[in-house]
């Protein structure tokens, strides 16, 4: 890649060893640190939200929360929703 300005990322980490895992996201912590914007699609929420600035909750192809990734983090639906649970407000 040459400078991007974007990227998007459809699940980065599957399939990989946690080791490689953590590669992964050091690289897109990097990336956005030099001030490139990350669209990114993650199973692995925790981690994603660790280095995000919002995330959107999606549950059977509907928007269940838009917010800043640390509240997001510290919502208990969100817990339960990935958890197996269903969350019962709207965003």
């Amino acid at each position: 890649m040459l400078d991007p300005k974007l990227v998007l990322i459809d699940e980065p980490s599957i399939g990989l060893s946690p080791l490689m895992v953590q590669e992964t996201f050091a690289i897109l912590q990097e990336l956005r640190a030099r001030g490139v914007t990350i669209l990114m699609i993650e199973q692995n929420a925790r981690s994603a939200l660790q280095i995000s600035d919002y995330g959107i909750v999606l549950e059977l192809g509907r928007t269940r929360m838009v917010a800043t990734a640390e509240r997001v983090l510290a919502d208990p639906r969100v817990g339960q929703l990935f958890l197996g649970g269903a969350m019962t407000e709207t965003a």
